[in-house]
């Protein structure tokens, strides 16, 4: 049996929020932090694991980043207007329809649509994960008390490669091999 802290790949959907056109001109890190999310989706993608990806107001906020290498076809897109997620209509039902209990969370901005939808989440009763070098905001200081918050709140704070090791579990299988490259 498994540490519940264990990001396990049976139980993880992979949840994406807000990585978009408008957020990546006011927030100097969104490279580093999109190069970690592709780390996610690419492991993601090896171990069939589900991805959701949010859009918030995407009228005034553009599209997701074309840098972020959503896989064609394998992600699922939910728009929203709320700052949390969980406020729209359908998007707990949609989480629930993955049956799935842990949710391992990147995005942007951290303190604003990634807190406010994880800390619902955590009020519905799953499991977040927070990949700390996976989210960003403006300015560090909202950035730094939004990680305080999700590790007051019962979030496990992570990162991507810690994760990415946890879905894989074992080397010398074929899936570590494929799975090897996003990590070097």
């Amino acid at each position: 049996m498994r540490h519940h802290f264990v990001a396990e790949r049976e139980k993880s959907l992979l949840l994406l929020i807000d990585l978009q056109e408008a957020m990546a001109k006011v927030i100097e890190e969104w490279q580093e932090t999109v190069r970690r999310v592709n780390q996610l989706i690419g492991a993601a993608e090896i171990l069939d694991i589900p991805i959701l990806v949010t859009e918030h107001y995407r009228k005034g906020l553009g599209e997701t980043l074309r840098e972020v290498g959503l896989p064609a076809g394998k992600a699922a897109l939910f728009q929203k207007e709320y700052f949390s997620a969980c406020l729209e209509e359908d998007f707990l039902k949609t989480v629930a329809g993955f049956n799935r209990k842990q949710v391992v969370v990147a995005g942007m901005e951290t303190h604003v649509c990634v807190l406010q939808t994880a800390l619902d989440l955590i009020q519905a009763g799953y499991q977040v994960h927070l990949v700390k070098n996976a989210v960003a905001s403006r300015f560090q200081e909202d950035r730094q008390a939004a990680v305080d918050l999700f590790r007051e709140a019962g979030a496990v704070i992570t990162t991507a490669e810690i994760v990415i090791f946890q879905w894989a579990r074992r080397s010398n299988t074929d899936l570590f091999r494929k799975l090897l490259p996003i990590v070097k």
